[in-house]
């Protein structure tokens, strides 16, 4: 049997974190992103896609492969 490919994410920081709440910074931490226009590869998850969605006006989201 062939194997799954698995899709990532390019998440890029769009949005500065000055003047957000705590849990805003700390979920821009866990995702790995710590500047301006700092971009990120991630695996497609369900926890990855849940952190995007409470910060999305912060990010833009590429699908990659």
């Amino acid at each position: 049997m062939a194997k799954k490919k698995t899709k990532s994410l390019k998440i890029t920081q769009v949005r500065s974190r000055i003047g957000y709440k705590p849990a805003a910074k700390r979920t821009l931490d866990a995702l790995g992103l710590h500047r301006l226009n700092h971009s990120v590869i991630q695996q497609d998850s369900p926890s990855i896609r849940g952190m995007i969605k409470k910060i999305e006006f912060m990010l833009k989201v590429e699908e990659i492969g």
